[in-house]
Order: C-alpha cells, then sequence, then structure tokens
C-alpha cells in the first residue's frame, strides 16, 4: 500500500514544480521531500519525475500516477474529517421550494445523512415566502428558495433564467389575449412574471394557478396557457418564448440559503451541505 506522506510529497513537488518550493510548503528540508520521492519511485519501481539541474517534470508514469494520488489524498482528508469531526445530533427542519426539492436536493440530503447519521431531517415544501415567514418564527431552522425580488438576504447558491413557455403544439396569436398559468399569490415566479407584463402592452388572462411547479409545468404541457419556469424546470414537450414572440424580458432567480440568526451546529452544517450544491460543476436539474 502506498504511503499517503509520499503520496503528499509527490503531489506537492508536481503542483510546485520543484522540489524546494514543495519543501517550503511542506515545511519540510529539500533533503527529506527528495528521499521521499526516491521511497515513493522506489515502491511503485516506476521513474516519477525527470529532473535536469533547471526543472522537475513528470514522467508518463508520473502523469498516470497523479490523478490517482490526487483522489486518494481527497478520500484520506475525507476520512480524517469524519473520525475527528465531533458526532452531530438533533432535529434539523428544512424548508425548501419545488424547484430545489425536485432537483438535486435528494442526493445532497443523503451524503449530509451518510456523513451525520444523528441528524434528524423534517423537510417542508412551499413558496418562499412563506417558507421564509416560518424560519423568521421559528419554525424552521434552514430555508433553501428563491430570493423575493429586490430583497438581498439569504447566502445566494446560484442564479438561472426565468423564462416563457408552452407546450410546443401551442399557437400564440398576435394581439389575442395571452392565457396564464401561474403559482399562486407570494410566488417569486408569479411576481416576477406579473410585473414584466405590467411593463408592457400586452392583454393577459390567469386562467388557471396551482400551487406548485408540477400543477403549472401541468397546464403548459396540455396547451392551455403559457407560464413562467426556471430554465432547469424545461422539459421535453415544452418550447421557450421570448422577446422574438413578444413577450416581455423576465428577470434572473435568485436561489439562496436563509438560516436563524445564531444557527445550531447541525443546521449550520446542513446550511453549508447545501451551499456547496452551487459550486458543483453541474447545475441542479429539477
Amino acid at each position: 500500500m502506498l504511503d499517503f506522506e509520499l503520496l503528499r510529497a509527490f503531489v506537492t513537488v508536481a503542483d510546485c514544480g520543484g522540489f524546494h518550493r514543495a519543501a517550503e510548503q511542506l515545511h519540510l528540508t529539500q533533503s527529506t521531500v527528495s528521499q521521499q520521492i526516491k521511497r515513493l519511485e522506489q515502491e511503485t519501481k516506476r521513474p516519477l519525475f525527470r529532473r535536469t539541474t533547471r526543472s522537475v517534470a513528470l514522467t508518463d508514469d508520473g502523469e498516470m500516477l497523479l490523478g490517482d494520488a490526487r483522489r486518494l489524498l481527497q478520500l484520506e482528508e475525507a476520512a480524517r474529517h469524519r473520525l475527528t469531526t465531533p458526532r452531530l445530533s438533533g432535529m434539523v427542519r428544512l424548508g425548501v421550494v419545488e424547484e430545489i426539492a425536485g432537483g438535486s436536493l435528494p442526493s445532497a440530503l443523503g451524503r449530509f445523512a451518510a456523513l451525520h447519521p444523528g441528524v434528524k431531517l423534517e423537510v417542508q415544501i412551499g413558496v418562499s415566502a412563506e417558507l421564509i415567514a416560518q424560519l423568521d418564527a421559528g419554525r424552521l431552522d434552514v430555508v433553501f428558495a428563491k430570493r423575493p425580488l429586490g430583497t438581498s438576504r439569504g447566502r445566494l447558491v446560484w442564479r438561472e433564467p426565468l423564462v416563457w413557455v408552452a407546450a410546443e403544439s401551442f399557437d400564440l396569436v398576435p394581439g389575442a389575449t395571452l392565457p396564464l398559468a401561474l403559482y399562486r399569490e407570494k410566488s417569486v415566479s408569479r411576481e416576477a412574471a406579473l410585473a414584466a407584463l405590467d411593463r408592457s402592452d400586452l392583454i393577459w388572462d390567469i386562467i388557471y394557478t396551482s400551487p406548485s411547479l408540477t400543477g403549472v409545468r401541468a397546464a403548459s404541457l396540455a396547451g392551455l396557457a403559457i407560464t413562467p419556469l426556471p430554465v432547469s424546470a424545461v422539459v421535453t414537450g415544452l418550447r421557450v418564448l421570448g422577446l422574438e414572440e413578444g413577450l416581455p424580458r423576465l428577470p434572473d432567480l435568485e436561489f439562496a440559503i436563509y438560516e436563524r440568526a445564531r444557527p445550531e451546529t447541525a443546521a449550520a452544517a446542513l446550511a453549508a451541505a447545501l451551499l456547496a450544491l452551487g459550486q458543483s460543476p453541474a447545475r441542479p436539474t429539477i
């Protein structure tokens, strides 16, 4: 089995491009780092670096080992963190909007539960304004929701466009009354859509309302109306409408984490885990 200290020295030399800078970063002497690399080369029975008087470069074998070495060190760090971090316990009450509950939330909660098996989770789905109000009233510990328009409270996780959508077969007749399918009152998407329409010359009528994303999307898929959705919620059978069809531009949605002023440790840990969703390469989908 390869020694983690040797792998750490190997990765650091590769990243720093030389033994001197690697030794400084590792707080070791240059001769110690050189000996560690030599031991690693003996264990692998492969030359890992090409050395000259002026530079150090990875060999082909070194290039192959580098990715595996990084992954092993990351696993070692994660295991060390799990073993040394105090065990969390208690109940965390989480409020989320449906756009998040149907996307990456399950996998994020699964990872959190694996790291903190002593924490119980209670999840409530609702619209942003109501969830934030429950947080302020002390009935929720963490809220992951859309920011109400014109506000900056909460920790931003990601932004994404809000777009008009309709069924692929929907016939948008110029000059005709625009049929709308919208969330019920107090929805960020609803307020954004109505504000944009109020600034336009379009005639519109709300013919369908629902408290859920599934409900308003179903109305559009059925060809009953157009509706505003986050771009990640657009599914097969829907098409995006915009300026070319005479519809007003919609603002971006901001998804943010809201916490109590003095969160419990378990709640703060959950908020941090959810915040990491916005740092992942793949955008959460709905």
